[in-house]
């Protein structure tokens, strides 16, 4: 779905839930993404994996000037003579540490297998998101969900664009940080130094 669908779908949906729903939880990812500087990883389950959100995540990056929104898909039944990006197992969410943000996709909740990863990289300090169902144990272990419940007006590959599109927006305020000391004593000097207002 390229941008100019986006906004006709954005235009239809005015008024609902879904655009501000979308818009939050992709600023809750970007946000997530770019205050560690990048560590997306990106799963779905054995049945339904999230190439295509990985696709336009990866688009966003580039055309946002976000890199940290490109994500490393993670899949169940990667085999090392895959290419380079889709060769990433199951084993990558053993190594997900603090400061990395995993995004779990599901249509349905995912099986016990896949819920002790997630749940053990949340241990580790990863955080994690949740797109899908709504119901089930993701959701209690995500730090944020986006529930796309079964029978929405929206299916979850429409969501999943909005989604994209809306962590690439610019508008989305870039975190601050903490100024160096140097910075601080910079702008004083600048204070001091600055002329006398003018006096009418």
């Amino acid at each position: 779905m390229d941008a100019v669908r986006v906004a006709l779908l954005r235009e239809v949906l005015a008024g609902t839930r879904w655009l501000g729903d979308t818009r939050r939880f992709a600023g809750v990812l970007r946000g997530s993404v770019v205050s560690h500087g990048g560590g997306l990883l990106l799963v779905g389950t054995p049945e339904y994996e999230p190439w295509h959100l990985a696709a336009h995540l990866v688009d966003e990056a580039a055309w946002s000037g976000t890199p940290e929104l490109a994500p490393t898909l993670v899949r169940h039944g990667a085999r090392s003579s895959d290419p380079a990006h889709l060769a990433v197992g199951l084993g990558r969410l053993e190594a997900a540490r603090r400061g990395e943000t995993l995004l779990v996709v599901a249509p349905e909740g995912p099986a016990a297998p896949l819920l002790e990863r997630v749940s053990d990289a949340r241990r580790a300090g990863a955080t994690v998101l949740a797109l899908g169902p709504g119901q089930g144990e993701l959701p209690s272990m995500a730090h944020e969900t986006l529930a796309v419940p079964d029978g929405s007006e929206l299916d979850l590959d429409t969501v999943q664009h909005l989604v994209s599109a809306a962590a690439g927006e610019n508008a989305l305020p870039a975190p601050r940080g903490r100024r160096r000391l140097r910075d601080r004593v910079a702008r004083l000097a600048e204070h001091l130094t600055a002329p006398p207002p003018a006096r009418w």
